[in-house]
């Protein structure tokens, strides 16, 4: 888990410059940026394209070196190994196999973690079930549709269980269902302390999710601050209630005039397209109706709730647990001590040896045969050569 008082991202006077083959300056994508994520955030990065969103979220990742300045994740450098394996990362584009199933993607990406078999086997089953994909587990990636494939995407930037999360455009044809289920996905994540940095053209998006947004034109920062500092509009003030008749209305306005204001609009609430759209699709799944593509999704991965891993807290508890050589042995199978030597083994020494009717007799030698000390076999048994004279 990431530290409370720890700055997951932080930039200071980033500015990354691409020159031609002449090294002679191109493009300026990003100048002096400055920007902080701070743990159980979520983070919107704005701009038209061309604005420097996406090299700077490869600048983040360490898939580009910055010209200037300074940027640190999880008080590292981008390009530190030990960092990566905290990170989650969704790309503009789906760059995956076309020829795997999603799960055989999502193995793929678990062994590029070395997480062990049982571990991906589970993952993958939960995070499939969550992006709404297990009725085309078994599809070719490269048969779904795009929007399909910014849900395996998104599965297989989940299964880490990273600490920061990076999206480049992910709900990018995505279906009403599959966006407002990340939606709903991005916020339990922040809840459980992970950081989120969110860039999207879909304005409506980051406005329903993110806390801070920066909004960047021509590679520089134009505007940054938290959703309800940059929207607020205090020239005007709005009250709603509950529906009011003509008399009523007329009033509140009579009321309004008098105090030297003007009304500017009187209209009726409106719902949200989306809000529409999801209830329609409710009511057809209520009906059990079939369909051949994505689904809504079930629950979010249980490895996405949980706190700690059940398997890594199983691999502490055995480094932590007593020493086998300190732990005393089973009562059904006591321990020999020097003192008391197996009886059969004692046995197998004082009984001579006969030979097998196969085995071939070798030549007969006329030295005579050794004379055993049997003193010393008393001596383990207990007894002494005297008591047996």
């Amino acid at each position: 888990m990431v530290d409370a008082n720890e700055t997951v991202v932080q930039t200071v006077k980033l500015t990354k410059v691409f020159r031609d083959f002449w090294l002679r300056e191109k493009v300026t994508a990003v100048s002096e940026l400055d920007m902080e994520v701070y743990p159980g955030e979520v983070f919107g990065l704005l701009g038209p394209n061309g604005s420097g969103k996406s090299t700077t979220l490869k600048m983040i990742l360490g898939l580009l070196f910055p010209t200037r300045g300074r940027i640190a994740v999880f008080g590292r450098r981008p390009n530190n190994v030990k960092i990566k394996s905290r990170i989650g990362f969704l790309p503009e584009e789906s760059y995956l196999y076309p020829f795997l199933d999603a799960h055989e993607t999502l193995d793929f990406y678990g062994r590029l973690f070395h997480q062990p078999r049982q571990r991906r086997r589970r993952r993958t089953e939960m995070l499939l079930e969550m992006v709404g994909l297990s009725g085309v587990a078994y599809r070719r990636v490269g048969e779904y549709s795009k929007g399909m494939q910014r849900r395996i995407g998104l599965a297989q930037a989940l299964i880490n269980d990273p600490d920061l999360l990076i999206l480049d455009e992910p709900t990018a044809g995505m279906d009403p269902i599959g966006t407002k289920q990340f939606k709903d996905l991005i916020r339990l994540l922040a809840e459980r302390g992970k950081s989120v940095i969110l860039s999207s053209h879909l304005l409506a998006d980051v406005e329903d999710v993110c806390e801070r947004v920066c909004i960047l034109y021509g590679g520089r920062e134009r505007a940054r601050g938290t959703i309800e500092d940059l929207l607020e509009v205090r020239s005007s003030t709005q009250i709603t209630t509950e529906g009011l008749d003509e008399s009523a209305l007329a009033k509140v306005t009579k009321a309004i005039r008098s105090a030297g204001r003007k009304v500017l609009e009187v209209t009726a609430p409106r719902d949200k397209l989306e809000s529409l759209f999801l209830r329609i699709v409710d009511e057809a799944q209520a009906q059990r109706l079939t369909t051949g593509g994505a689904t809504s999704g079930g629950e979010v991965a249980e490895f996405l709730m949980s706190g700690s891993d059940v398997e890594g807290k199983q691999v502490i508890d055995r480094l932590i647990a007593k020493p086998i050589e300190d732990q005393p042995a089973p009562a059904s199978e006591p321990a020999h001590t020097e003192s008391e030597p197996a009886q059969e083994v004692i046995e197998q020494l004082t009984t001579p040896a006969v030979e097998k009717p196969e085995q071939k007799a070798g030549p007969v030698s006329d030295k005579p045969a050794p004379k055993v000390d049997r003193s010393v076999l008393d001596n383990l048994m207990g007894g002494s050569a005297d008591s047996e004279e």
